[in-house]
């Protein structure tokens, strides 16, 4: 795909980072990061949920201070934005000032009319003096990041995601989730910064944003930094790794992309794993030995305390031969308390999922026959779909084409308004939705899980959260603080704790980390039952290996096996 983005232009700067460490809330996130993001350098940022990547992010842009260490910028004026995740929209905002927001126009503009105030009111004739030098670096800044022209730029990039013009005056509330990513995206592709920092930019993005992203990403001067799960994505833009150890709090640096670093972290593994087998057993070698010396000795210093030899030469040589071992063992002692120890390389927190199966459904999972269903001005159809016994089918499609509304219809959640729409005898659906509403209720995380498991034994149930990594500070919470990647698995600790044959899985990947996409995968490899699953996720799409694809778009549903 070619097509000119008409972002701000940026100007080359450099980012260094020295010795970074930062705390939050108390505790030690990270330690001793040292990076550098230079103009052109595309660095992905990995790691275990929890880990510190978006608070590298925020430190990197100032907005979380260092405990040591510090983050500098050249040139000094250089622009440096974060473009986090935003799990709520603000009221009264509309679809402009929100890109006005997130391009950092917003807060240039207030900063102009503030030192054009000041300026006004008399309160500095000296183009040289404090207030002049204010207004005129506020200028520059609201100049660079495209402030004079970004009201007409804005309509463009709107337009190029795919969302109405009426939209752009139209407040965020009153977005649908799909239409609420693909302005995420227009406020990055609208973005002037000199300097860039991505958190998780593709989640909820449609194949068509995820090419529009990819292209502006690649295509950008501003050196850019990005926290993301999305594997195919990472092959696609990242020039380097920058991998997050959770148990050392540091990070460490892979050149050459993403492939690259699979591979060299592979290598470095096996390394480690060999280094260890081999300290292992020179270690155990050297315990044995110095134990059979000491057990001979002793037997040695045993039969020359019992007696019954009278040659005094036999007597002395016995002896002598127990003081040489036991002289041995001692050796062989210094030898062991000199050996390099090497530690076993660490394992982390791994989510094992095992997804238990509730007894098998008729051959007939699902069927729409001349199914037209309405949503407001919205029309799906008519179509006509059946979903056998095992089958795996991936659905997808463009945001707001129809794939929600579609799953609502195949599950019974929305009355079609012709046709008929039935799910099959002995169907026991399983779903994790997109919004991870299930669990969104005020109660204690306990209670919420309880319930909608249906384990009404509590100390199962806490065991069960903990294989999620929810632990005794998550349970009393109330499930709506949760953060989107603990949300999501609290909801997969809801599939393992029910038996089902059916699973519903929409865009699964959303706010997991890569050790725990990696073991859905692997759970659904073996998983015998029906699969629904709704994903951008190209890799995860691939591993899923579907039977046929059902492409949802502006209503109209069209089946490829």
């Amino acid at each position: 795909m070619s097509r000119s983005l008409p972002g701000a232009p940026s100007a080359p700067a450099t980012l260094t980072a020295r010795d970074l460490t930062v705390s939050r809330e108390g505790r030690r996130v990270l330690t001793g990061i040292d990076l550098v993001v230079a103009p052109g350098h595309r660095i992905g940022v990995v790691g275990p949920n929890g880990s510190g990547k978006s608070t590298l992010l925020a430190a990197l842009a100032g907005l979380v201070p260092a405990e040591l260490g510090r983050v500098v910028v050249a040139p000094p004026d250089a622009t440096v934005g974060l473009l986090a995740q935003e799990p709520e929209r603000r009221p009264g905002e509309t679809g402009l000032a929100f890109l006005e927001r997130r391009t950092g126009v917003a807060a240039a503009a207030a900063e102009l009319d503030a030192a054009g105030a000041v300026l006004a009111e008399g309160g500095d004739l000296d183009p040289d003096g404090p207030v002049a030098t204010r207004y005129d670096a506020a200028l520059s800044r609201w100049l660079r990041l495209g402030g004079a022209d970004l009201a007409a730029r804005a309509a463009e990039v709107w337009a190029t995601v795919g969302l109405p013009d009426a939209l752009l005056g139209a407040e965020m509330g009153h977005l649908s989730g799909g239409q609420a990513a693909r302005a995420s995206l227009a406020a990055v592709l609208l973005s002037g910064f000199d300097l860039l920092l991505l958190d998780e930019p593709t989640n909820d993005l449609d194949f068509a944003a995820l090419d529009l992203l990819e292209e502006f990403v690649t295509s950008t001067r501003a050196g850019t930094v990005i926290v993301s799960h999305d594997r195919d994505f990472l092959r696609r833009t990242a020039t380097a790794v920058l991998e997050i150890d959770e148990r050392s709090e540091g990070a460490r640096r892979f050149d050459g992309g993403w492939d690259a670093y699979l591979e060299e972290r592979a290598t470095a593994r096996r390394h480690a794993e060999e280094r260890y087998a081999a300290y292992v057993d020179q270690r155990d070698s050297l315990r044995g030995r110095a134990q059979r010396e000491r057990e001979w000795s002793q037997q040695g210093v045993s039969k020359v305390k019992k007696g019954g030899e009278t040659d005094k030469h036999i007597r002395h040589f016995r002896t002598q031969s127990s003081e040489h071992l036991a002289s041995k063992a001692r050796s062989t002692d210094r030898m062991l308390d000199r050996l390099e120890v090497v530690d076993k390389p660490w394992e982390s927190w791994d989510l094992h999922l095992d997804l238990p199966m509730a007894p098998r459904s008729g051959e007939l999972v699902a069927e729409l026959r001349g199914v037209v269903v309405e949503r407001g001005a919205f029309r799906l159809g008519p179509v006509d779909l059946s979903v056998s016994w095992a089958e795996r089918v991936g659905i997808v499609g463009p945001n707001g084409g129809g794939k929600s509304t579609l799953l609502a219809t195949i599950l019974g959640r929305l009355a079609p308004v012709e046709g008929t729409a039935r799910l099959g005898p002995g169907v026991v659906v399983g779903e994790l939705d997109q919004a991870r509403a299930g669990l969104e209720v005020d109660r204690p995380l306990l209670a919420a899980f309880e319930a909608a498991s249906g384990i009404d034994e509590q100390q199962q149930a806490r065991s069960l959260l903990a294989k999620f990594g929810l632990g005794a500070d998550h349970i009393a919470r109330p499930a709506t603080s949760l953060s989107p990647g603990e949300r999501t698995r609290a909801e997969l600790a809801v599939l393992m704790g029910r038996a089902t044959n059916c699973l519903v899985l929409d865009e699964p990947t959303n706010h997991l980390d890569l050790p725990a996409i990696e073991q859905l995968e692997e759970a659904l490899a073996t998983w015998p039952g029906t699969v629904l699953l709704v994903t951008h996720d190209r890799e995860f799409l691939e591993h899923a290996a579907v039977d046929r694809i059902v492409e949802v778009a502006d209503g109209t549903v069209t089946v490829t096996d």
